[in-house]
């Protein structure tokens, strides 16, 4: 079984002998080449912590060294120490003792940013926006360690909790419980003959809740299927494999993998009887549907078995193959690629290729390959999923992206929340002048939107700093500022229509959960009209499926 879940980098003090030794072992061709640069490694490292003139740190070393390793590599080549190896089996069967909430680390805080409903979180009357200081005795500042390590414990373990919530200190009490993530968060009927699904991840139980979730929509007269992939990461491969099986027949081929090692080249191909394989079938992918969904995506269009509705996906189409390593350790490394039943190849970024500042580079669309689906539609490569219908305004704009990975968007709905706590279940409008609101918002928190422009442009001022430059350039340095903040203005004004969107999910969102935003969306969201538009013509839907 092999995991496709997005990693961020993360490195320890890693067995030095056991990783190398795999390296060894992996590549026969180049044996002597390995290890001569071992040996040269070893010695280095011996005579480097025996004679170097201040005491050193061998741990801190070796971290360094596996950092700079594998950071030449790609994103999802990892090593984990027997910690990690439990979260990300964890995060792989979506069942563990926990409070139930999405958490992110921000200096010396724990901030929530979204509660489930009613897991221990919600009960314990955590809110998004919630900046938890203190867990048990634990201060937060001075804890620099995994902070899921503090939320361990068994059913019903009680955990004292100390946040801020609008300036204000506050306590509750989380009493931990058995929370299981589900990969079918929302399905329901949205008019008289369409089931809508929404397939947030690929865990163990994925294809199990999708055909739970189908069958009780034929039950309850759905005659055609909306799927909604939009930002799920992926998961599971065998998941994503049973899911098309629930459309397409035994035996096709859904996804082949090929590495320049042949034992790792495999196919893999559906199993079981399906559960409908003629129901009208609309698949929704967004620039942020990666991996497993890709291949959902991927196949079902190969196979002229779906209309893919939406935006280009994020083209995340490497194999990982977790090696297990001594002392409970797990070095996850990319040994393929994935290729959809045409001969797609799903991964956008070329990691053995770099542009001049280090980064992976993107195949131009110049530069895609055509190929031909089972009843030859035309279909490209070069990265992701492209949609037989897209919608241009479901694309994702930098300085959007700037917000939601910098908290612009998420703060603001904070604020919005506490200023309107009666909202209930209201729609949120968000109007101009709540939109002007939102802009100073930005202003007064001075929101930086680390776009590369600004990040080089602080970037000078910092080294001017060091070379006592800075009050030479200081003011050509405000002047580019400003014009550059003017800039973002705006892009502020020309993306309002995709930004006020996405406000209003974050929003919905914190007066009635992910359900009440699933709710929102079969009624308001453009990609859920249009799949709809397609289904209910039916010489449209045909016509671009040439059935």
């Amino acid at each position: 079984m092999k995991s496709m879940n997005f990693f961020k980098k993360k490195f320890i003090i890693p067995v030095v002998a056991s990783a190398f030794l795999f390296i060894g072992t992996s590549f026969k061709d180049d044996f002597f080449e390995i290890a001569k640069q071992i040996e040269i490694f070893t010695t280095l490292f011996k005579e480097l912590n025996r004679n170097y003139v201040d005491e050193t740190n061998p741990g801190e070393l070796m971290d360094k060294a596996i950092k700079g390793m594998l950071a030449n590599l790609d994103p999802y080549t990892v090593y984990f120490n027997e910690q990690d190896v439990v979260r990300f089996k964890i995060n792989n069967t979506g069942e563990y003792t926990g409070i139930g909430a999405l958490l992110t680390r921000k200096e010396d805080k724990l901030i929530v940013k979204e509660p489930y409903k009613d897991f221990p979180a919600d009960k314990a009357g955590l809110k998004a926006g919630d900046e938890i200081i203190q867990v048990g005795d634990v201060l937060l500042s001075a804890f620099k360690d995994e902070a899921f390590q503090l939320f361990k414990g068994t059913k019903n373990t009680k955990i004292d909790i100390k946040y801020i919530r609008q300036g204000k200190v506050n306590t509750t009490q989380i009493i931990l419980d058995e929370v299981e993530i589900k990969s079918v968060p929302f399905f329901a009927k949205i008019d008289d003959k369409t089931g809508y699904i929404v397939l947030s991840h690929f865990n163990k139980k994925a294809s199990l809740e999708t055909k739970e979730a189908l069958e009780k929509l034929k039950k309850e007269g759905a005659e055609r299927i909306i799927l909604d992939v939009r930002d799920n990461p992926g998961g599971l491969l065998n998941e994503a494999v049973n899911i098309c099986n629930l459309f397409v027949p035994k035996n096709e081929i859904i996804v082949t993998t090929k590495s320049k090692i042949e034992k790792h080249n495999s196919t893999y191909k559906t199993t079981k009887d399906p559960v409908d394989t003629e129901i009208p079938l609309i698949i929704l992918v967004n620039g942020r549907s990666a991996s497993a969904s890709e291949i959902v995506a991927g196949a079902l269009q190969d196979l002229d078995r779906a209309v893919v509705v939406g935006s280009r996906s994020f083209g995340k189409g490497l194999v990982q193959r977790p090696v297990d390593l001594t002392y409970g350790t797990q070095l996850k490394v990319t040994i393929s690629r994935y290729y959809t039943p045409s001969g797609r190849c799903i991964q956008a970024l070329d990691y053995s290729r770099k542009d001049k500042n280090g980064m992976a580079i993107k195949t131009e669309e110049a530069n895609f390959n055509a190929f031909k689906t089972r009843k030859g539609r035309t279909v490209y490569d070069g990265g992701g999923i492209q949609p037989d219908v897209e919608l241009e305004e479901t694309k994702s704009s930098p300085i959007t992206a700037a917000l939601l990975k910098n908290d612009g968007i998420f703060n603001y709905a904070t604020t919005y929340y506490y200023k309107n706590p009666n909202l209930g279940n209201q729609i949120p409008v968000i109007s101009d002048a709540d939109y002007l609101d939102f802009k100073q918002f930005l202003k007064v928190q001075k929101f930086s939107f680390d776009t590369e422009t600004e990040l080089a442009l602080k970037n000078t001022l910092a080294v001017a700093k060091k070379e006592k430059l800075d009050q030479s350039i200081l003011t050509e340095y405000q002047q580019l500022l400003a014009a550059l903040q003017k800039s973002e203005n705006v892009l502020l004004d020309k993306n309002q229509k995709e930004i006020k969107n996405l406000m209003v999910d974050e929003i919905i969102k914190r007066y009635q959960y992910q359900e009440g935003l699933y709710q929102y969306y079969t009624k308001n969201n453009s990609e859920i009209k249009k799949a709809v538009s397609i289904l209910n013509n039916n010489s449209e839907y045909k016509s671009i499926l040439k059935i």
